[in-house]
């Protein structure tokens, strides 16, 4: 800077400030003259050079403008100086020097307009400034002149404007007092407008003004009535507070809630409210059961409002039990809606604040005591939960246990139970509860109402069991039991019968909680419990058959299959879903089976009575009941399995037991009529051949259901020791056959459709039972599903065992087996010659099976006849035939080996001819029959083994063997020994 001020010092310029203090105002400044600017242009022009040059000058020039550079350069000389290199030395701080001047002198030139202009706006600044100063020596001599000449005045008015202050500060305090004495209307005007925060801030306002004032006479007096005001405005607030428990109004509350936060007394309000809570609690069932009450009492009889609510509730009569539980209910909902709401609100409310920070750190100390408040709040509200729904609970107990609800029609009782189980869902969504105070309340009356509801049920089933007719009752071949409206409540689960096209539901998101769902209005238990719309059903079958077409269909050419519809060509039509295999199935193997199967309804409809279908609806209810309520599943499963196990029990009492063969003290005569057209079979063959005995297993299910279900006193049978009053009540008496059925007529094959449609009804309710299992399974506690288990391996699984005693009654009538064998008496068998002519009683034999086959056939025309049952009867038929002639051969007293040559003769004529008849493979019996007649060709010693080998020959015909086949040739001592053996096996059966 100091030689930028050389160099214009040398070129005759002045700095600024040097130029604003010479100039006067009508001066301007010199510019550099042409000669200097032309000398300044002469130099060097490359500026790239011009730049080396300047980058070449030491950093220390620049530093500072107090930089001595003469100072400096005098510094750096050596000792010895050199005059040459001086000169160099000196010709470059020239050259520096020129190209730094050159530089200046552009940038002076470059910026020369704007330096001209800005010293025209000093000039300017300079004139006006001594303009200023004049005005100001005016302006101070007029204003000297001014205090001089008014100094008394001003004060005076100085000490006027002080007394109008202290006037106009009086008039607005006198005016505040005024305000104040007039508050309480205002007061009063806002409390009814329920604006209590308003109330509150002004009655707060008005105390401290109040404070302010307490100088003055008058204001003590309106202390005292402010605070009595505030007084009465809490206890209105109490009031307002108490008003959201049942009814929830978010601005209500809001206001309520400010109110409270401006007394400072949250916590306070909350411990309130809870207060409130239980109160509104009992306030509202006692005012819901005094309603009805009232109402049921028809009087105005005030001893009622006197009574203590557990009191009250024994007088609710049975038609408005459910109503009023209706209504409670609702109003315990509305009431713990409200607290839903209410805990809502504070959570919402908490998250703003935490969201919306104070603007002032300072108050640390009274955020701190915010969040404490808020904790404890929060504390209080999830204890609360627990407590309020406990109250709940202990209200609708005492009005469960106040009536006696075992007498309630079923679908009463269904809906008491999906009351309470809707009110336990909204309490285990309110918090968490499992509700064991109503579990243990509603569980003590659905057990008191079940025994009583499955004793009457019970006595309804053995009403209807003695007045069946055992009639067939045409369903659908499609039939199922979920198409039965008492099973509608399993749609909501996955069951095998239910195809994937009904169930849109279980693709549906999850459903709200209730509290959400009736968030915006309307009530859990306002919804119908039972839609009677939903309840019609189309499970029976117009005539029994599917179409008129079909039943044209199956009256025509039983060996054509031209008129067999193509889905009855497969295998078999499920009866559940009425889907078929896709395996298809021969036309032979078609034919056969419509030759062994006597079923004209190709429907393959399930042959089930009304008993049946009634046994099935009364399952799904109880399944209903114990869906509803899971506590008392073991209960429930247990009836229901003695709903299976007295339907077993009378099928095998009315068609089951052999009462044709002996009449025994502990089996009573169910079926015996008088008018029996032919003698059964002798007991004898029954007992050596096995065909009617029952197996253990099933022997066993019948005697404990006779042990644990049937009350043989009821019945005047002796079943051993006389049972206690309190067990004969859990028993049901002995069902006893319609006499509208009629099991001894050889026309209708002693009764085989009624035998048809009994028994194979019980299969196919063991075949529903079966169905069910999984569900039974799911609802069964852990501790008892060993009882299930028992049930369906020792008792379900039995019911196709029956076919076997049951149709055997018939196989036994069915033929005449003593004539056969009074023919066999008459027949010669000692001959001497090989016969090529089988005995007469061999075409008699087969004539009775063809009479048989026909009025099988005929008995097929009233009702389907499964192949299983088929062939049991054919089964029995031909083993009683069998053992028939076994019986008749070991009647022979004499018998040739030609003899023995005709039995042979006479047996393989009745296989073929029989085989004809039936497809039933292989022929039951046929060895017994072949090894008895071989036996004859057998020496001593093969005997006794065959004796000790073939125990299933009785005594009589080994005894036969021994005396007719080798008396003649072996000695009396052989002849005893073999007896004795015979004798040895036969000890242990008596």
């Amino acid at each position: 800077m100091q030689k930028i001020k050389s160099l214009m010092a040398r070129q005759g310029l002045k700095s600024p400030q040097e130029s604003v203090v010479d100039m006067s105002p009508v001066e301007s400044f010199r510019s550099p003259s042409k000669e200097e600017l032309r000398e300044l242009r002469e130099q060097p022009t490359d500026p790239q050079a011009e730049q080396e040059i300047i980058d070449s000058i030491e950093e220390v020039y620049f530093s500072s403008d107090s930089f001595d550079m003469v100072q400096y350069e005098l510094e750096k000389l050596p000792p010895d100086l050199d005059l040459l290199e001086l000169e160099e030395y000196r010709d470059k701080l020239k050259r520096q020097q020129a190209a730094v001047s050159k530089k200046v002198a552009d940038l002076i030139l470059e910026k020369q307009p704007s330096y001209v202009k800005e010293l025209e706006r000093v000039t300017s600044l300079q004139t006006n400034l001594q303009l200023a100063a004049v005005i100001c020596t005016n302006a101070r001599r007029q204003l000297r002149s001014a205090k001089e000449g008014f100094t008394e005045a001003s004060l005076g008015l100085l000490a006027n404007q002080r007394r109008r202050q202290l006037l106009t500060g009086l008039l607005k305090s006198l005016r505040t007092i005024k305000t104040l004495q007039r508050t309480d209307v205002r007061l009063s005007e806002m409390l009814e407008e329920e604006d209590y925060p308003g109330a509150i801030q002004l009655c707060l306002e008005c105390q401290k003004a109040a404070s302010t004032f307490k100088h003055y006479n008058c204001i003590s007096e309106l202390n005292s009535k402010l605070q009595d005001t505030l007084e009465q405005i809490e206890e209105q607030l109490d009031v307002a507070l108490s008003k959201t428990c049942k009814h929830f109004d978010v601005s209500h509350y809001t206001k309520v809630q400010l109110a409270y936060k401006l007394l400072g007394k949250t916590q306070t309000a909350m411990d309130q409210l809870h207060m409130h809570f239980t109160q509104a609690i009992h306030n509202t069932v006692f005012q819901v059961v005094l309603g009805y009450v009232e109402l049921c009492a028809g009087n105005a009889d005030t001893k009622f409002q006197k009574m203590q609510y557990k009191d009250l509730c024994t007088h609710i009569t049975t038609d408005s039990y459910i109503p009023c539980l209706t209504d409670l209910c609702k109003a315990l909902w509305e009431v713990m809606l409200s607290y839903y709401l209410t805990m809502q609100w504070h959570d919402e409310h908490y998250k703003e604040e935490e969201t919306t920070p104070g603007a002032d750190d300072s108050s640390a100390d009274g955020s701190d005591e915010s969040t404490v408040g808020r904790s404890y709040v929060k504390k209080k509200l999830e204890h609360g939960l627990s407590r309020i729904w406990q109250d709940v609970q202990l209200k609708v107990k005492a009005y469960l246990l106040g009536t006696d609800v075992s007498n309630f029609k079923y679908d009463d009782f269904i809906v008491v139970l999906d009351v309470i189980s809707r009110l336990m869902q909204v309490g285990e969504e309110f918090c968490g509860s499992k509700s064991e105070v109503l579990q243990e309340s509603i569980k003590r009356q659905s057990v008191n109402y079940f025994k009583n509801y499955h004793r009457t049920r019970l006595e309804e089933l053995r009403m209807f069991l003695e007045n069946e007719t055992w009639e067939l009752c045409p369903v659908k071949s499609n039939f199922s039991i979920a198409q039965l409206h008492e099973f509608r409540f399993m749609g909501q689960c996955r069951s095998p019968s239910v195809s994937p096209s009904r169930q849109p539901e279980s693709t549906e998101p999850v459903e709200l909680c209730l509290f959400e769902q009736f968030l915006q209005g309307g009530n859990p238990f306002e919804m119908q419990i039972d839609n009677k719309e939903e309840e019609t059903e189309d499970v029976l079958a117009s005539n029994g058959y599917e179409s008129d077409e079909l039943e044209k269909n199956v009256y025509q050419d039983y060996d054509s299959d031209s008129d067999v519809p193509e889905e009855l060509k497969q295998d078999y039509v499920d009866e559940q879903t009425g889907d078929a295999p896709v395996k298809s199935v021969s036309r032979e193997t078609l034919r056969s089976r419509k030759r062994s199967d006597y079923n004209l309804n190709r429907a393959n409809a399930p042959i089930l009575t009304n008993t049946t279908l009634n046994v099935i609806r009364l399952v799904g209810k109880y399944m209903q009941m114990m869906n509803i309520l899971k506590p008392i599943a073991f209960d429930v499963i247990h009836c229901v399995s003695q709903l299976f196990d007295y339907y077993l029990y009378a099928v095998y009492t009315f068609f089951g037991r052999n009462d044709m063969h002996f009449q025994s003290a502990s089996l009573p005569s169910q079926g015996s009529q008088p008018g029996v057209s032919r003698q059964a079979v002798p007991v004898y063959w029954y007992e050596s051949s096995g065909l009617g005995l029952i197996s253990s297993r099933l022997r066993t299910t019948l005697s404990r259901m006779q042990e644990s279900l049937i009350d043989m006193e009821a019945g005047g049978e002796n079943a051993g020791p006389h049972a206690s009053p309190e067990e004969r009540k859990e028993k049901v008496p002995s069902p006893h056959l319609s006499q509208l059925v009629i099991l001894t007529s050889s026309d209708t094959l002693y009764g085989l459709a009624e035998r048809v449609v009994a028994t194979e009804s019980l299969v196919f309710l063991a075949e529903q039972f079966e169905f069910l299992q999984p569900h039974l399974d799911t609802t069964m506690p852990s501790a008892k599903k060993p009882f299930l288990q028992q049930f369906y391996s020792q008792t379900v699984s039995t019911a196709s065992e029956l076919r076997k005693p049951i149709y055997w009654i018939v196989a036994a009538k069915a033929i005449d087996y003593e004539q056969m064998l009074l023919l066999m008496a008459g027949v010669k068998w000692d001959i001497k010659e090989i016969m090529s002519q089988h005995n007469v009683y061999v075409d008699v034999l087969l004539k009775e099976f063809e009479k048989f086959n026909q009025r099988l056939g005929d008995v097929s025309k009233i009702v389907r006849i499964p192949l299983p049952v088929s062939n049991v009867l054919w089964e029995h038929c031909i083993r009683l035939a069998n053992r028939t002639l076994v019986e008749g051969y070991a009647n022979v007293k004499k018998c040739s080996n030609e003899g023995r040559a005709l039995m042979q003769l006479d047996f393989q004529q009745f296989l073929m001819k029989l085989e004809k008849l039936t497809d039933l493979r292989p022929i039951p019996d046929k060895e017994f029959v072949e090894t008895y007649i071989k036996a004859y060709y057998l020496t001593e010693n093969d005997m006794e083994q065959f004796i000790k080998n073939h125990r299933e020959y009785s005594m009589k015909q080994l005894t036969n063997l021994v005396n007719v086949c080798l008396g003649s040739h072996i000695n009396k001592k052989a002849r005893q020994k073999l007896l004795a053996a015979i004798d040895d096996i036969d000890r242990p059966k008596r």
